[in-house]
C-alpha cells in the first residue's frame, strides 16, 4: 500500500515538473514574440521626439523670418585698365657683338722697335702713330739710292750731248751711222738706270714710312704683344697688338627660319628695321640700331638664319663679343586693345577674362587673342578701352561673383568708365 502511494506520489511531481516547464517555454515563446514590436515601438517613439525637438528648434520668430540669408564675401582682387595703344611686334633671337673691322697691327719692315707710343685699352684715331722701328737703316738706303742717281743722271745728261754732236758729225758725214746708234743705245740705257734709281729712291722712302707704325682705322687698340728694344719682323704672327673698331658696332643674331619671309618682304619694301640690343636677362635695354643684311642660307642644324645689325655705339654701350638678346621690330599695330597677360585665362570655352563691372561684379567675357608680348595681350575682339579686367586673384572668382578691387599698391583703382 505504502508502495503504491509513494509510487503515484512520485508520479505526481513528475507531471507537476513536466507541466512547470511547459508553461515556461510557452512563455518564453510568448515573450520572444513580443519583443520586436517592443523594439519598433520604442525607435518609433525616439524618432517622432527627435522630429518635434528639431521641428521645434528651427522654427524663427517673426523677425528672424524678416531677415534676409547673408550674402556672399567679396572676392579681393587686383584689376587693371584696358589700354589702347600702340602694339609693337617684335622677333627675338640670340646674338653676339661683332665689330665691323678688327686688326692685327704688325710691322711691314724689319728692325728694332724703339718706341711705343699706345697705352693698352687706349681708344686712337686713324693714321694716329703707335710704335717707331729705328729708321737709319733705311735712311742709309735712301742715301744710298740718291747717290746712285746722281751720278747716273750725270751720265745721261753726257750721253745726250754726245747723241747732239754724234748727229752733227753724221749729217756731214764724218762718223759712221754705226756709232750714232751705238750712242742712242747709250742714252737710253742711262735713261733706264735713272728710272731704277727712282725705284731704289721711291723703296728706301717706303721704308722709311713703314718704320713708323700708325692705325689704320679708329678703335680701341688691346693689350701690348712685344716690348720696346725688341727686333721684330714682318713675319712675326702675333703682331704689336690688335685694333678693334668700336663705333658703328655690329651684332649678329639667329632667327627662326619661318620668319624669314616676313623679314625679306619688309626688306624688299624698303623699310628700315630697328633692332634692340637687351643684356643677358632681357631686363636693360643697352642700344638701338638698324638691320643691315640677312644671311645668304640658312643652317640646317638649328633652322635659323643669320642677321647682321649695325649699331652706333657711341657711347660706348657694346662690347666685342658680348652677349647680347636682339629684338627684330617688325610691325607696329596702331591703335590696339591692350591687356597685361595675366588677365588672360583659358578654359574648354577658350580664353576669356573676368572683366569688373560697375556694380562690382565679375563678368567672365571671352575673348580673341592677338599678338602676345613683353608681359602684354593684344585682344582682336571682346573688350574695349577703360573697362578693368582682373590680373590677381581670378582663379577664385565666379562669374556674376562679387569682387573688391585693389591695386597692386593696395590702394582702390580709380572709377572705371561705365560702358553701356
Amino acid at each position: 500500500m505504502n508502495g503504491h502511494i509513494h509510487c503515484e506520489a512520485m508520479t505526481m511531481t513528475s507531471l507537476d515538473e513536466t507541466g512547470s516547464n511547459d508553461s515556461q517555454d510557452r512563455l518564453r515563446s510568448r515573450l520572444m514574440k513580443h519583443r520586436w514590436w517592443i523594439v519598433l515601438v520604442i525607435v518609433c517613439l525616439v524618432a517622432i521626439g527627435a522630429y518635434f525637438f528639431f521641428a521645434s528648434g528651427s522654427q524663427k520668430t517673426p523677425r528672424e523670418a524678416k531677415q534676409t540669408p547673408p550674402a556672399m564675401p567679396s572676392v579681393p582682387v587686383v584689376a587693371a585698365p584696358v589700354k589702347k595703344s600702340d602694339f609693337s611686334v617684335y622677333l627675338s633671337g640670340l646674338g653676339s657683338v661683332t665689330p665691323l673691322n678688327t686688326v692685327t697691327v704688325k710691322t711691314r719692315v724689319d728692325g728694332e722697335l724703339t718706341k711705343i707710343l699706345f697705352k693698352e685699352g687706349q681708344l686712337v684715331s686713324k693714321g694716329e702713330l703707335l710704335a717707331e722701328i729705328d729708321p737709319r737703316p733705311f735712311e742709309v738706303q735712301l742715301t744710298q739710292a740718291q747717290g746712285a742717281m746722281a751720278r747716273d743722271q750725270a751720265q745721261l745728261e753726257n750721253a745726250r750731248l754726245d747723241l747732239v754732236r754724234f748727229q752733227d758729225l753724221v749729217k756731214k758725214d764724218l762718223i759712221p751711222k754705226q756709232q750714232l746708234d751705238t750712242q742712242v743705245s747709250l742714252v737710253n740705257q742711262f735713261e733706264g738706270a735713272v728710272k731704277s734709281d727712282q725705284g731704289q729712291i721711291d723703296s728706301a722712302r717706303l721704308q722709311l714710312t713703314y718704320s713708323r707704325i700708325t692705325a689704320p682705322f679708329s678703335g680701341r687698340i688691346g693689350l701690348r704683344q712685344v716690348d720696346a728694344g725688341n727686333i721684330v719682323h714682318a713675319s712675326d704672327a702675333a703682331g704689336l697688338a690688335v685694333i678693334t673698331q668700336m663705333k658703328p658696332i655690329a651684332v649678329i643674331f639667329s632667327l627662326p627660319e619661318d620668319s624669314l619671309s616676313q623679314i625679306l618682304g619688309k626688306i624688299r619694301s624698303g623699310a628700315k628695321l630697328s633692332v634692340e640690343a637687351y643684356d643677358r636677362d632681357q631686363k636693360q635695354k643697352l642700344a638701338t640700331g638698324t638691320l643691315l643684311t640677312v644671311d645668304n642660307q640658312i643652317d640646317p642644324t638649328t633652322g635659323t638664319v643669320k642677321l647682321k645689325a649695325e649699331f652706333p655705339n657711341r657711347n660706348y654701350e657694346l662690347f666685342p663679343n658680348q652677349f647680347v638678346n636682339a629684338r627684330l621690330l617688325i610691325e607696329v599695330k596702331h591703335d590696339a586693345v591692350i591687356v597685361p597677360s595675366q588677365a588672360i585665362q583659358r578654359g574648354q570655352q577658350g580664353t576669356f577674362v573676368y572683366v569688373v563691372k560697375a556694380d562690382q561684379t565679375a563678368e567672365m567675357r571671352p575673348v580673341t587673342l592677338g599678338i602676345s608680348q613683353e608681359g602684354n595681350a593684344s585682344i582682336t575682339s571682346g573688350l574695349s578701352a577703360d573697362e578693368l579686367v582682373v590680373v590677381d586673384g581670378a582663379d577664385r572668382l565666379r562669374n556674376g561673383g562679387k569682387v573688391e578691387v585693389k591695386s597692386p599698391t593696395g590702394s582702390a583703382p580709380a572709377p572705371q568708365r561705365q560702358h553701356k
